[in-house]
């Protein structure tokens, strides 16, 4: 067959057999039989444009909803007022990007899960994706324990020494970030399950949960934060509840244990899910740990959580390049605006991981199942949907900026910092969703050491050098840092979009 009719043939998802060693001809065998259940078949066979839009956009918009905890939180936050409003601000700013590190590292070995899980759905070994399945649990359970120790005794030294933290920010950051930090295994443990069952073509159940805690992080939080005393007028029904309740006046604190306490009440059904739909976690694959499963998931999945680990150095870096050049310990307005807009810009951010998980299951399982080019153009389809939405988010960024600067933080000069962020940064927001879903597609392939060099050398060799040249060799106005970022994504755009035509990565063995 010419390469035209086999580039059609995979198209339809009937690709020509490809030649296999006889150990592999079962596989072929099971996968005959596996098609024929409809996720599988819309994914291998369905048409396309239409199955990477069906099956990516209740990702995206789940992905999207979740960091809607972060907004309710910092909309709350906010509306405390005064100096503890401004402070509590500043502290978010300070304290999310450290224990996103914790987030992003779990995240990673899930990726690295949910890859080995989509290629062994793929191929029809269901014994192998239980068992995967299993394993990763305990890996995770692992990370999550550790996470919590540094959280509970290291929040003081990450806060003062690392980030630059100052005055009232610092004293109210700590018990934040280690109540954060100690509960991160509710966060760890959700999105690893929601990851499993998204490799396994689950796309809007999973998601579902994530609403259900974000309903439950806004009732905590109001509980939590204003308890019996003063509250917004919106928010009146609060204090006479936490009243009944004995709940006292939290402040900060209070939406660090709301939103913990929302993703354990999330946690609960998506594990009965993973358990009753797909026989996950069942007494037959409750194995004691396996060092060669887990050693293959920590392959897989380190230079993933390196590479996210690399992006949020990146923001951490910015933050507190900023916070060096531009604060004081009496004027914190620059760590506010930072904690608004990057609590947006982390909207976009997950919106793009919304798409970029889609990309890896129809990457991980069109591979497994021997459509190679049907994979790749799955890449370049959620790439472009992914597209329309971060232009629709730059738009809304930059017409309705104030608006959505003050629904979070009340004061011009919070306000004219954000808008200037927004003005410079937001029409880069759509190469930054570039590079996040082609690099996902391509950590689907199994390649993760590939996006984690090129990471590495976009962020840390260019991004991270450029800000620290413009604000403190320069000595730059603030607009020119913002310029840098902007110019940063741009450039992870291009490189990723040369990585991801060379096609190199699909000839990834996961073996």
């Amino acid at each position: 067959m010419s390469d035209p009719q086999l580039m059609a043939s995979e198209l339809r998802g009937t690709a020509r057999p490809m030649p296999t060693p006889p150990a592999e001809q079962p596989v072929r065998r099971r996968l005959d039989t596996l098609s024929m259940h409809p996720n599988v078949r819309r994914i291998l066979k369905g048409p396309l444009a239409l199955e990477a839009a069906r099956f990516g956009t209740p990702l995206a918009i789940g992905m999207g909803l979740q960091t809607t905890l972060n907004l309710v939180d910092t909309y709350i936050i906010g509306q405390l007022g005064g100096a503890e409003g401004r402070a509590g601000l500043a502290a978010i700013a300070n304290c999310d990007n450290v224990a996103a590190v914790g987030t992003i590292l779990a995240y990673g070995l899930s990726i690295a899960t949910g890859t080995l899980i989509s290629r062994r759905h793929g191929e029809g070994d269901e014994e192998g994706v239980r068992r995967i399945a299993w394993q990763s649990l305990i890996l995770i359970g692992l990370v999550s324990a550790v996470f919590a120790l540094i959280g509970l005794f290291g929040s003081e030294f990450l806060l003062y020494t690392v980030m630059q933290a100052k005055g009232p920010v610092a004293e109210s950051a700590v018990p934040y970030l280690q109540v954060t930090m100690a509960g991160s295994c509710s966060v760890f443990l959700l999105l690893h399950l929601i990851t499993i069952q998204r490799a396994l073509g689950s796309s809007k159940a999973p998601i579902s949960m994530l609403i259900g805690a974000n309903v439950a992080n806004l009732l905590l939080a109001v509980l939590l934060v204003y308890g019996p005393g003063e509250a917004p007028s919106v928010f009146a029904w609060g204090p006479p509840v936490a009243e009944v309740l004995g709940i006292p006046r939290m402040g900060l604190v209070g939406a660090a244990w709301a939103t913990v306490l929302a993703r354990f009440l999330a946690l609960a059904p998506t594990f009965v899910l993973a358990f009753k739909r797909h026989h996950l976690f069942r007494k037959d694959s409750r194995q004691a740990p396996d060092g060669r499963i887990m050693r293959k998931i920590f392959e897989i999945g380190w230079p993933t959580s390196s590479q996210l680990v690399v992006r949020i150095v990146g923001v951490l870096a910015v933050v507190a390049i900023a916070q060096r050049g531009y604060t004081t310990s009496a004027d914190q307005d620059m760590s506010a605006a930072l904690g608004v807009v990057l609590r947006w810009e982390t909207m976009a951010l997950f919106v793009g991981l919304g798409w970029g998980s889609a990309s890896q299951t129809f990457m991980g399982q069109n591979l497994g199942a021997g459509y190679v080019r049907r994979a790749q153009l799955s890449g370049w389809y959620m790439t472009g949907y992914n597209v329309i939405m971060m232009a629709g988010f730059a738009l809304a960024c930059m017409f309705a900026g104030r608006q959505m600067i003050e629904l979070l933080a009340p004061g011009e000069s919070v306000l004219d910092t954000g808008l200037e962020y927004f003005r410079w940064v937001s029409p880069s927001y759509v190469g930054l969703g570039i590079g996040i879903v082609l690099g996902s597609a391509i950590q689907g392939a199994g390649a993760t050491r590939l996006t984690f060099l090129l990471d590495l050398g976009v962020i840390l060799l260019f991004q991270v050098p450029a800000c620290w040249i413009v604000v403190q060799i320069l000595h730059a106005p603030p607009h020119a840092l913002w310029q840098t970022i902007a110019v940063a994504y741009v450039v992870s755009a291009i490189v990723y979009v040369i990585a991801y035509r060379r096609g190199t990565f699909l000839n990834t063995q996961l073996h």
